[in-house]
């Protein structure tokens, strides 16, 4: 089943939820469904030619979303894929969790392995990814699933970081906790790693280089769900995907929750004005209207941000 909601209206059949709160920049947030019937749904990410692409990995595939029509897919043979991103060069990177690499594709559609071995052994299953401006790249790399674990390697769980000119370099070796979700924050000084396991969001500090230090804990004792993705708006807020959507500001204040029928996977900000927040659950893809534009480092913020 399908369902599609526009900018300019809502069908009589899209799911709407809505917060209002006085004083809270938070509370008028609407929920729309935009469409459902899928096997575990992750990354949404909006295209530079704005569109929206979703990965499927039970079913291989990455999904396609044109607004006002129906999601179709766009590739059925995606190795697995989850994590999935862009650069400031339009290049698309691939986190392919069944090939246990990282790939990337440029424009014309050539591929380049960028990650797949760690001093000799296979990658774990990169899990997600995001890039900065200036080309570094960093991923999460963890065992989810039994099929993964079995077939592991290496013995912890990893985040990574690839220079520009291409140098695979660990940044992290976690033994107890998975790391899941990953994001940078505004400027891309700081870099946010979600840790399914513990339920917690770890940061790190990033040099003009790229170069990851002063691993600490953020923010702690998530409830309620355990923490997939993770993003970051114009303000420093932070985004969890747990078992709804948590928002929690630069310094780890909890701000809001937002449930939703589902556990969220993952998400991503799009849309012309960056305000919109496309959220990823088990069957379905909600867009979350906010007050603040998302950061996007393959993007160029609205004029009005700049």
């Amino acid at each position: 089943m399908y369902v599609s909601a526009g900018l300019a209206g809502l069908l009589a059949a899209v799911s709407l939820f809505a917060w209002q709160q006085d004083n809270d920049p938070f509370g008028d947030v609407k929920i729309q469904k935009l469409a459902e019937g899928y096997r575990y749904l992750d990354s949404p990410l909006w295209t530079p030619e704005r569109r929206l692409l979703f990965t499927e990995p039970a079913t291989n595939t990455i999904h396609i979303w044109n607004p006002g029509h129906k999601p179709e897919p766009q590739v059925t043979n995606s190795n697995g894929a989850r994590g999935i991103t862009f650069d400031a060069q339009d290049r698309f990177y691939i986190c392919e969790s069944r090939a246990r690499r990282v790939v990337r594709l440029d424009k014309k559609g050539k591929r380049d392995v960028l990650a797949e071995r760690w001093e000799g052994k296979r990658l774990n299953g990169p899990n997600d990814i995001v890039v900065r401006k200036d080309g570094n790249v960093y991923f999460t790399d963890a065992a989810f699933g039994s099929a993964a674990v079995g077939a592991r390697e290496l013995d912890f769980h990893g985040i990574y970081g690839i220079t520009p000119k291409g140098e695979l370099q660990l940044i992290a070796k976690w033994k107890t906790g998975r790391p899941n979700g990953i994001a940078l924050s505004p400027q891309g000084r700081h870099l946010y790693v979600s840790n399914s396991d513990e339920r917690k969001i770890v940061a790190f500090d990033l040099d003009k280089n790229g170069a990851a230090t002063n691993e600490r804990t953020l923010i702690s004792g998530i409830k309620g769900g355990v923490p997939g993705g993770i993003r970051c708006d114009e303000k420093g807020n932070l985004y969890v995907a747990s078992k709804g959507l948590t928002i929690y500001d630069a310094q780890g204040k909890h701000l809001r929750d937002f449930p939703l029928p589902e556990a969220a996977t993952n998400m991503g900000f799009g849309e012309g004005d960056l305000m919109s927040l496309f959220v990823s659950t088990q069957t379905s893809i909600y867009r979350v209207r906010l007050p603040y534009q998302g950061y996007v480092p393959y993007l160029n913020p609205p004029q009005a941000a700049q």
